[in-house]
């Protein structure tokens, strides 16, 4: 430790040194610095974490780019698939050469009634191909039987066209893998269409009010049920969720010079992500009010302490001034000794968050279910560096504005009042 000191410069020298004068005090402050700099980039990590999960899990689930008629969003069909693309395959094919294009998966939107023959429900369904659930990843919760079979396989049996239901509709209706289903829904033509199908999955989304109604078909099995060559809308799947912005302006330069027979308008998953705009919106005003309080606390602390060290040393400030030391020298003195206790409070309320992210990557802690769901998530946190700077330098700012303020009041003592001064 000492030879660490003695490499210092000696301003940093003697700043250390006028610290140690009263160590207590001294650690107090740092104390207090270094639970601040914890908490607030322990805090903003554990926001990172959720912001990307929530990111993560909404591109999963919409696509990064989706790919509808224009105001598709915005207004109900008058009948199903009025509003839908026909002949994709142009646009897929023009989708997939890019190289950040994970997968193009066209899907179809429908409500109806679903029945096991004694209860019937209504319900939310979704024609999806069977690689839709590679995209989804970890975020498709399987609670019982498997995904949907790829309809080319010979594991396939036409026979018994497959369903996956959400866990509640599943409960509801009483009914489980391998039980036989019958699905009613208005055709495109506006006629009603029923056919049955076998249960091959339950899953869940984890929000009650969708398990309780959602449920996936096969994009073929929907088309033959809405009698539509048409799809409701082409997700595009990315490697890099950061590539959005940038893919679609690329892509909607592309499709305008496109000969298509329709328009397509290209909605990016921030624009249907609502869930993860409004948790966005909420931790950034619980952060920026919890960083205001805690910026509160230390100016408090390090004025406190600074104000007491000034009032301690008043006959040495009347000294030196005697000597001929000018007022900004000794207050550039007390700067440097705040700046030090800074300092050091951050890069030790760095070194607690760092170690608290590798321990829970190592020890499961499970938070609770969030409002409105019903599956809890593992208590993770990120460690930024461009967090950690954004806080040392705020803690910084602050403890150098308490050490100048504290000083400046020191040093405006008349000389031969601070040599008397008790």
């Amino acid at each position: 430790m000492r030879k660490l000191i003695s490499l210092l410069p000696y301003s940093l020298r003697l700043a250390w040194l006028n610290l140690l004068r009263n160590g207590r005090r001294s650690a107090l402050s740092i104390l207090i610095i270094t639970i601040t700099v914890f908490a607030l980039t322990s805090a903003g990590g554990f926001g990172l974490y959720t912001y990307d999960s929530l990111k993560e899990s909404t591109a999963r689930d919409t696509g990064h780019l989706t790919l509808s008629q224009p105001g598709y969003f915005e207004s109900d069909e008058e009948m199903p698939l009025s509003n839908g693309l026909s002949d994709t395959s142009e646009l897929i094919r023009t989708m997939m050469k890019y190289d950040e294009v994970r997968g193009v998966q066209p899907r179809i939107d429908f409500t109806g009634l679903i029945s096991n023959g004694v209860k019937s429900t209504i319900f939310m369904g979704t024609g999806v191909n069977d690689r839709e659930f590679d995209m989804k990843g970890p975020f498709l919760d399987m609670r019982s039987g498997k995904t949907l079979t790829d309809i080319t396989s010979s594991r396939y049996d036409v026979m018994e066209p497959e369903i996956m239901l959400g866990v509640d509709l599943a409960r509801n209706l009483n009914v489980s893998v391998g039980d036989w289903v019958t699905i009613l829904a208005t055709t495109s033509e506006g006629a009603l269409n029923a056919f049955d199908f076998k249960v091959h999955g339950t899953y869940s989304t984890g929000v009650p009010e969708l398990d309780k109604r959602q449920l996936y078909i096969h994009i073929d099995s929907a088309q033959e049920l809405l009698l539509s060559e048409k799809v409701s809308t082409l997700s595009v799947f990315l490697f890099d969720t950061e590539k959005t912005a940038e893919l679609h302006q690329r892509l909607a330069q592309e499709l305008e010079t496109m000969p298509l027979d329709y328009d397509v308008e290209i909605t990016p998953w921030q624009e249907r992500a609502f869930f993860y705009n409004k948790v966005k919106d909420l931790y950034d005003l619980i952060f920026g009010v919890m960083g205001f309080v805690m910026g509160l606390v230390v100016f408090v602390a390090l004025f406190n302490t600074m104000t007491m060290s000034v009032t301690e040393r008043t006959r040495e400030i009347g000294t030196l001034s005697a000597l001929g030391s000018y007022p900004n020298e000794i207050i550039h003195s007390f700067l440097r000794e705040a700046g030090l206790l800074a300092v050091i409070g951050v890069v030790l309320g760095a070194v607690m968050t760092a170690l608290t992210t590798i321990l829970l990557l190592v020890v499961d802690v499970q938070m609770p279910p969030p409002p409105g769901r019903t599956d809890g998530y593992p208590l993770n946190i990120y460690f930024s560096f461009e967090l950690v700077a954004y806080a040392g330098v705020g803690v910084v700012c602050i403890c150098l504005l308490a050490a100048y303020l504290s000083a400046k009041k020191g040093v405006k003592k008349p000389i031969t009042e601070a040599l008397i001064y008790v």
